[in-house]
């Protein structure tokens, strides 16, 4: 008997143990960035997704890691089999994660025409690495130009109108600006070095920074700063927010993510960036970051972590991402709702994609935001020529592809 009851006792152990790996199995861990109204946003998506597979005993759990250290952990995690089951970022480091091996799942094999076609143009191809598709588009971030209506009866549709304006509210005495951005950071700088037709890589892959139009692009802008006096000294993206608090700066140019810091007490309004006269009419073209839902190399459940990216990609999530998150969702079909084509701040952001550049995907790229951002820097400061500086960190640049492919 005692022999009888040891044997039920192993099985009901062996069954209990599977019921709890099923159980283990079944929860999806997510990796965000996101705070606030984006983070609350988020969070309702995954609990209405828990409820759609409650059947299936899918459990979803997120985290948010706060974003200078996210990348560093994802690369650090994921390639030892840690960390979670699906992450998002944006697509600038997508190129050096899927070269280093062993973080990003390619989705191709998952993928159907019905979510490949939902995606505003040009979406997909800011996840897509040497011909393979690696995660799915959600949202979208670029400058445009934001200004006090109080200052700013009707925006500037060009740069001559825009710098004209500048002049006419700038007391540098009193320290006011008609303009301001953070034009020391490549970041800001590339909405016209795009206009001007330079670019960090050309269309073989090769590093092109150091161009004749590039160099053209920083002239401009050390037009607008130095010869005609409309911009503040060592910007910085916390000085330009206060500034345009304090009713100092008239307009900026800047993203979605500083609306939340802009006081109650300015009324302001957004528009689409002018087109730049200098570089014969074309529009300053902003770089356009695309956060897409990766689905992690190590997780053990591919095809549910799939299926929740799906999910936030889907309509249904996207609304809710937008109406109460913010954010500027990349599912097309959400832009035939009146609520969001309503929507001042949406619709603003929405209209200024047509004239945005996704930024570069390449495994490259993170090789090229701090000797490039030094050299902005050593332009602005009057320690280097434009043409010097962006040899200077072209050579740099060139160094550090040269050692990564030479590791490889």
């Amino acid at each position: 008997m005692k022999r009888v009851q040891t044997v039920i006792r192993g099985i009901v152990g062996l069954f209990l143990t599977g019921l709890f790996a099923s159980v283990s199995a079944a929860e999806l861990v997510v990796w965000h960035a996101y705070r606030g109204g984006e983070k609350a946003a988020f969070e309702k998506v995954a609990k209405l997704y828990e409820t759609k597979m409650a059947s299936k005993g899918i459990k979803v759990s997120t985290l948010a890691i706060p974003y200078d250290a996210y990348a560093d952990k994802i690369s650090a995690s994921v390639p030892r089999g840690k960390g979670p089951d699906v992450f998002i970022y944006a697509q600038d480091r997508l190129g050096g994660w899927i070269e280093s091996g062993k973080t990003v799942e390619p989705i191709d094999f998952f993928m159907d025409k019905p979510t490949r076609d939902q995606f505003l143009p040009g979406m997909l191809n800011a996840m897509t690495y040497k011909s393979s598709v690696y995660g799915l588009p959600l949202n979208y971030k670029s400058i445009t130009l934001i200004y006090n209506k109080d200052l700013v009866k009707t925006p500037p549709k060009t740069s001559t109108e825009m710098i004209k304006l500048a002049k006419s509210l700038t007391n540098a005495e009193s320290g006011r600006y008609g303009l301001a951005y953070w034009y020391t950071n490549f970041y800001f700088h590339a909405a016209l070095m795009n206009a001007f037709g330079g670019h960090v890589f050309n269309k073989e892959g090769k590093l092109d920074l150091n161009t004749p139009e590039t160099i053209a692009s920083i002239k401009q802008m050390m037009k607008w700063f130095k010869t005609d006096g409309v911009m503040p000294t060592e910007p910085s993206e916390a000085l330009v927010s206060s500034m345009f608090n304090e009713g100092k700066v008239a307009m900026v140019l800047n993203g979605p993510w500083a609306l939340g810091e802009i006081s109650p007490s300015i009324k302001y309004g957004l528009a689409v960036l002018p087109i730049l006269d200098e570089a014969g009419k074309k529009p300053m073209r902003p770089w356009l970051t695309i956060e897409g839902a990766y689905v992690s190399a190590s997780s053990k459940q591919k095809e549910q972590a799939y299926d929740f990216a799906k999910f936030l990609a889907s309509e249904e999530a996207g609304l809710i991402l937008a109406l109460e998150g913010r954010q500027l969702h990349t599912n097309a079909a959400i832009y035939k709702d009146k609520r969001v084509s309503g929507d001042v701040v949406l619709k603003a952001f929405h209209d200024q994609l047509s004239s945005a550049e996704p930024m570069p995907n390449q495994a490259e790229m993170t090789m090229v935001w701090s000797p490039a951002t030094t050299a902005m820097n050593k332009i602005v400061k009057g320690a280097s020529t434009p043409e010097a500086a962006l040899k200077e960190a072209s050579e740099t640049i060139q160094a550090s592809i040269n050692a990564l492919r030479k590791g490889q």
